[in-house]
């Protein structure tokens, strides 16, 4: 049995601007929270985060001890980076319709949603392959990539999956599929 432990990365001015993400750091609150939910996490046997600032100053503020894994890295918003959904929606609304309804294309020229799903897809499997308890600390693409993947969902069904900052997703995969694991609070 492998468990998986998802933490989506402290709130970022690019979350509240609603903005496509830089490498921006937290925000100063963030780092506090952060602190606050490392008291009630499990002990791990392997411990990785996204190499994006963000993340890493997330897993530093838990307190793990972690491998940065590319693989984990936030989808490449190509140009778009820094700009707001608003902004998108008023100088290319066609294209970011697109991006939301077609997952194999990327006119921003970054990085497809499909191709953020198989990334994050064989990610999980090599962790479905060992025994224990990882903790990754990645993104809300990423998550929303993993939880498509673990469901075996339709790709459409990604943009409906809302992640917040901090928020903690489990799963369990007994090394043919992954379930979803929901716990009391």
């Amino acid at each position: 049995m492998t468990r998986l432990t998802w933490i989506c990365h402290g709130a970022t001015a690019a979350n509240r601007q609603a903005r496509f993400p830089l490498d921006e750091p937290l925000e100063e609150n963030a780092v506090a929270e952060a602190k606050v939910l490392a008291a009630g996490l499990p002990r791990a046997d392997r411990v990785f985060s996204s190499p994006a600032l963000r993340a890493l100053e997330t897993a530093r503020a838990l307190n793990l001890a972690f491998e940065p894994a590319p693989l984990l890295a936030d989808c490449d918003y190509g140009r778009w980076a820094g700009l707001s959904i608003v902004a998108l929606q008023q100088s290319e609304p066609d294209a970011l319709v697109a991006w939301m309804t077609r997952p194999g294309e990327a006119p921003h020229g970054g990085e497809t949603i499909a191709a953020m799903c198989e990334r994050v897809s064989l990610w999980m499997k090599d962790q479905d392959r060992l025994a224990g308890h990882t903790i990754a600390v990645s993104h809300a693409a990423v998550i929303r990539a993993a939880i498509v993947s673990a469901l075996q969902a339709p790709i459409s069904s990604f943009w409906q999956i809302d992640i917040e900052p901090l928020a903690v997703v489990r799963m369990t995969g007994n090394g043919s599929r992954w379930s979803l694991r929901f716990d009391h609070s």
